[in-house]
């Protein structure tokens, strides 16, 4: 039997109506979309403080989590491949590393206290975080390998189905238009267009580059949709893109400047640092740190589990790749590679793996199985040798990409059922939150919370059915399965406690 055909029946290529070809490029889509993270996670874990001479160990600790970041996406996408076999890749996940940064080097844990206190120590700051990561890691090992997470995604009530993939491509779009600069952050109004006025208003032309090219590039993804080049249409962007910045920025001698990284010093701060501290940060454990270590936990569960349902469920709509109840294939191994790659990555000493939303943007290039995620895999692995080969790439030439996803992904909020304000409004709030708090988790949250409190109020002030009826197990008297909403509730309300209670 041939390689190639082997391949297929391995990954069932054929039968989920795709081509190896397609599996490849999607995979090298994925990965260029979502290459910033080996050079942004370690800047995020430790704040920029690598920069900072008053800091000692701070590059060190940025050199382990580097090779960390690959190492973890590396595991957890190779899970997605060949355990899961769904074109999902996975990496540490962004929001959380600031999260960790904030939570353990700037706020301190136990008596690992904050590094910019006095005697302050951003290896101790650093292992009591993983040992945290850790710990959330075990937890959500344990609701998948129970099934717990399944139940928890199959208990999200349709409107919320409908709103996540929506609300997910408008995050991501914004994502996009952010990292090709085109809006930019304005005290009096939050956001704004980037400053395009070459001639009068002050800005060069070197400056607005990236987001010109990644416009046009956008452009031509669109454009090349209705054609043959169809399948490839998302990669032929990005390399447009890029093209097109660096012709832009001919004699800006700074944007052809690459990153080198020694991976000698890397790999060594990786082996002191990295795989040994997970285990060292329990000593910081100690009286009133494990209250700490408690909320951390949760919040580190709560937002991870979230972000990755979100994803795998607004993904896989855009791969049509729901089943009957509109829920994920292979939803249990997504979700026991996730937890397993979040426990190994802390062991590595990164933050929480988790799947990627840039995933998407694969997924719209063709991928449809693990072929596109070991490409992904693959691709890391050499990254984490040659760091050019995720720097060379600018993050405007991966922006339009994004831009695009999101268009798609915006076909789903069409089916929401607006006539019913009960469903209508958790949807929009989901939608609409996603974007503005930066983060799925709190879209989802946010959804969460209004959906339960407008149905509380349909139960108590309509009268249409009795609480009795509403929280009987089975259906009820309208002919809805209610014991569902009791998960939402729960959940909806730990959201609460969070929000109330941890800082993010």
């Amino acid at each position: 039997m041939k390689f190639s055909q082997k391949l297929d029946n391995f990954f069932e290529i054929s039968a989920r109506n795709s081509t190896i070809k397609a599996e490849i490029m999607g995979g090298l889509t994925t990965f260029f979309a979502m290459c910033y993270i080996m050079l942004v996670n370690p800047s995020q874990m430790v704040g920029f403080t690598q920069f900072d001479p008053t800091i000692t160990g701070a590059q060190q600790v940025w050199n382990a989590v580097y090779i960390s970041t690959a190492i973890g996406a590396i595991i957890g996408t190779l899970l997605m491949a060949l355990y899961a076999k769904m074109p999902f890749a996975q990496a540490s996940g962004m929001g959380l590393n600031s999260f960790f940064f904030v939570s353990f080097m700037v706020n301190g844990f136990g008596t690992a206290g904050s590094i910019f206190a006095e005697g302050g120590d951003i290896k101790a700051s650093y292992a009591a975080g993983l040992s945290i990561i850790f710990v959330a890691g075990l937890v959500f090992m344990f609701l998948s390998v129970t099934g717990l997470r399944k139940k928890i995604t199959e208990a999200l009530p349709t409107c919320l189905k409908k709103a996540i993939p929506a609300g997910i491509g408008l995050f991501i779009a914004f994502i996009g238009l952010k990292n090709a600069g085109l809006v930019e952050a304005n005290k009096y109004t939050f956001v704004q267009l980037i400053n395009l006025n070459v001639f009068s208003g002050g800005v060069t032309w070197y400056k607005i580059a990236p987001a010109v090219a990644a416009f046009f590039g956008f452009l031509v993804i669109a454009a090349l949709s209705k054609t043959k080049l169809a399948k490839g249409n998302i990669i032929i962007g990005i390399i447009a893109t890029t093209c097109l910045y660096y012709l832009f920025n001919i004699g800006n001698d700074a944007a052809f400047q690459v990153s080198m990284i020694n991976p000698g010093d890397t790999f060594r701060d990786f082996g002191e640092l990295g795989v040994q501290g997970w285990f060292k940060g329990f000593q910081y454990w100690t009286g009133g740190a494990v209250l700490q270590a408690i909320l951390l936990v949760i919040t580190f569960c709560l937002v991870d589990m979230f972000d990755t349902l979100g994803t795998l469920q607004g993904t896989a709509a855009e791969a049509g790749m729901l089943d009957e109840n509109g829920n994920p294939r292979n939803l249990n191994k997504c979700l026991m590679a996730d937890s397993t790659a979040t426990v190994v990555g802390a062991m590595m000493g990164t933050s929480t793996v988790t799947t990627f939303v840039e995933s998407a943007a694969g997924v719209s290039a063709g991928a449809r199985t693990g072929l596109s995620s070991l490409v992904v895999a693959l691709m890391f692995f050499i990254a984490m040798f040659l760091s050019p080969v995720a720097s060379v790439i600018p993050g405007c030439a991966t922006a339009p990409a994004l831009i695009y996803v999101g268009v798609l992904m915006m076909k789903n909020f069409k089916e929401v059922d607006f006539s019913d304000l009960t469903t209508a409004v958790p949807a929009f709030l989901t939608l609409l939150m996603m974007p503005l708090t930066y983060s799925i988790s709190n879209g989802i949250a946010v959804g969460m919370i209004s959906y339960m409190t407008l149905k509380l109020f349909k139960v108590f002030f309509t009268k249409e059915y009795s609480i009795k009826e509403y929280f009987a197990i089975g259906k009820g008297a309208t002919g809805e399965f209610f014991s569902k909403d009791i998960v939402i509730f729960i959940i909806g309300a730990l959201f609460l406690v969070r929000f109330f209670m941890v800082t993010m």
